[in-house]
């Protein structure tokens, strides 16, 4: 099968730190071509894989609207000329690149690995259309009142390979906070929840370069970095994350807005890790509350919950990760789209 996989300009193919959606592209990207499967992508610049890689666009996260609009021509441009030699085009981009192709033969499958649009979802599919999928890394995204067309889910995943199992951890082992620390990522509520379980929290990603996020992380996570009981350790690569993962008594994702799926849950969960999270977005997907995790309310939890967490068995949650979110049983859902 002739594949064309799209990513958006802005972090390459894979990624050096932050970029879930760009590791899940590059991982796919290598999984097909071992496949035999004939691939190729189309990402930002310094991408590559195991396959032919067509670069284009800038990397920047706060593009301007040229910038954008120059990379929606070029993908038109390229799309126009070269659509005939896929059998499938498996965007994970923006849904505006297949528009000159929606009425083409070619098969598409339009992913997402964010929150979804409902109009432009309803737009899109007024137009004459053929051979046109969505698929969406959660129910939560896949699920949302008021889609149209052919939608499924088919879940992120991790290489497990990449991570060590870890089954017992030290009787002190701290909590993981592990992503970019932005309010709604919920960091400040792992601050609060480490100090009434007197435990130990290691902070680890990176701060954004938003204004009001700066200040977020000066007013709200950096006064209540000790060194002793709060850790900051800035951001991690993947072996600093494997490492951080395994050693820990679980992952506090106490998050403040619906996450689309939350890669670093399965990270953890690949490392016997258990999740701890409120029920929001996918993690009342991704965690099985009570045997791969917790599930806890915002607003009333009791410090005996820290005893709940030593009671989940590490194996359960390693046997969840290789179950639900591995590299082979994401790759052959995409193949069956």
């Amino acid at each position: 099968m002739k594949i064309l996989l799209i990513n958006d300009p802005g972090i390459p193919v894979p990624p050096q730190n932050y970029g879930g959606i760009e590791r899940i592209v590059y991982q796919l990207a290598n999984e097909y071509a071992r496949l035999d499967h004939e691939v190729t992508l189309l990402a930002g610049p310094d991408s590559y894989c195991n396959a032919k890689t067509i670069t284009f666009g800038k990397n920047d996260l706060n593009k301007s609207k040229w910038q954008v609009a120059k990379e929606i021509l070029f993908v038109w441009w390229f799309l126009v000329r070269n659509h005939s030699k896929y059998d499938v085009v498996h965007s994970f981009g923006r849904l505006v690149y297949l528009i000159p192709i929606l009425n083409k033969s070619v098969k598409k499958n339009m992913s997402y690995q964010r929150e979804v649009t409902v109009k432009n979802i309803q737009l899109i599919h007024k137009l004459p259309h053929r051979n046109l999928y969505f698929t969406g890394c959660s129910d939560y995204i896949s699920k949302k009142e008021g889609l149209v067309g052919n939608w499924h889910t088919v879940y992120n995943f991790v290489d497990i390979n990449q991570y060590t199992f870890v089954e017992n951890v030290e009787e002190d082992a701290p909590f993981v906070f592990l992503g970019r620390l932005d309010r709604i990522k919920g960091c400040h509520h792992a601050i609060n929840f480490a100090k009434k379980t007197n435990r130990k929290l290691i902070i680890a990603g990176n701060i954004s370069h938003l204004e009001h996020e700066k200040m977020y992380f000066e007013t709200e996570i950096k006064p209540y970095i000790d060194n002793n009981q709060i850790i900051y350790i800035g951001s991690v690569n993947d072996s600093q994350k494997n490492e951080l993962l395994g050693k820990s008594v679980a992952l506090l994702m106490l998050i403040d807005w619906d996450e689309p799926f939350g890669i670093v849950m399965a990270e953890a969960l690949a490392c016997g890790t258990p999740i701890v999270g409120f029920p929001r977005g996918a993690v009342k997907e991704v965690v099985e509350d009570g045997v791969n995790g917790l599930i806890i309310d915002k607003n009333n939890f009791e410090i005996s919950v820290l005893s709940e967490i030593n009671k989940i068995n590490r194996v359960h949650c390693r046997t969840s990760a290789e179950n639900r979110f591995s590299l082979e049983i994401t790759t052959n859902e995409y193949l069956k789209e």
